[in-house]
């Protein structure tokens, strides 16, 4: 545009600013950018889709039950059957169609209930302090130190090796880990001042803790209950393959890897089938948990949003 001394002025004129307020993002926005932009967790993310929509779209599209036994034993490999047959003639592909959603059934609930019991204990404990801080940190002290695997197994055999039962029994060993970080983070946060002006209010402990503390731990708890997914999946692996674990006629992963262990040399698609899928699965969940660690860490440079 020229000036009145016929002079143009130069000056770069842009329609956006560097720092334009109206393009600014919400926590939530950074975090799923940062989260989106890790190429590890979003190629993990997506075998594990794929693994969720094998275990439970699989056997309606799949021509084969799990449990037809119509076919010869030891088929091999096949355009009929791709992971051959086991022996009593069961297609192997259909079986582990069935493991793996057993496994990931467990998984889940494993993670619901060990993150929901550990976040209460954990927040009560740091929130509180105290009596209240000393003894449930002196349980979760005793429990950590109880073998796990031999409690389990002694549990599970007692009640009949129902895939439920083990879910139970797993989630009850796995909260004292939660609790322990929930723990040190409420400590640190119920310093802070809005939990100082919600006490000011009158408000309760238990809004105080779930209206305004757990919201402020999500990224620590959501990490931590990816990755109480994948330790699920590996102990109740290691359970069922001693045979202490998920009990006929319920199956799983372990139970497939313990069932076909024996045709290793002789026909080791029967075992590495589901071998491949059970190592899949727990590098793919504590991928995505590292992803997701990533993304909420502030202080993270590995991916920027």
């Amino acid at each position: 545009m020229a000036s009145e001394g016929g002079v143009v002025n130069s000056a770069p004129q842009s329609d956006s600013h560097e720092f334009d307020a109206t393009k600014t993002r919400t926590q939530g926005q950074l975090v799923l950018r940062r989260f989106l932009r890790h190429r590890l967790a979003m190629v993990s993310l997506t075998v594990f889709v794929f693994l969720v929509l094998f275990a439970f779209v699989g056997p309606f599209i799949w021509t084969y039950d799990f449990e037809d036994v119509s076919s010869k034993s030891y088929q091999p490999m096949s355009g009929t059957h791709p992971l051959g047959t086991t022996q009593v003639g069961k297609d192997m592909l259909a079986l582990l169609m069935r493991g793996t959603a057993y496994s990931l059934q467990i998984a889940l609930i494993v993670a619901a209930l060990a993150t929901a019991v550990g976040v209460t204990f954990g927040a009560l404990a740091g929130y509180l302090r105290g009596f209240v801080d000393t003894a449930l940190m002196r349980l979760v002290d005793l429990l950590l130190i109880i073998p796990q695997i031999a409690v389990a197994a002694i549990v599970v055999k007692g009640f009949s090796g129902s895939w439920y039962v083990v879910a139970l029994v797993l989630a009850a060993f796995a909260w004292m880990q939660i609790a322990r970080i929930t723990r040190g983070e409420t400590l640190s946060l119920a310093q802070r001042e809005f939990v100082e002006a919600a006490r000011a209010c009158g408000a309760s402990t238990p809004r105080i803790i779930f209206k305004h503390l757990v919201p402020n731990m999500i990224g620590s708890i959501t990490v931590n209950a990816t990755l109480a997914i994948a330790a699920a999946v590996l102990t109740e692996a290691a359970l069922s393959f001693l045979g202490l674990g998920v009990q006929p006629p319920d199956t799983s992963l372990g139970v497939i890897v313990l069932e076909n262990y024996g045709q290793f040399m002789n026909r080791p698609w029967l075992f590495w089938g589901p071998f491949i899928v059970l190592v899949s699965l727990s590098l793919a969940v504590n991928f995505i948990g590292d992803g997701l660690r990533d993304a909420f860490d502030p202080r993270q440079t590995k991916v920027r949003a």
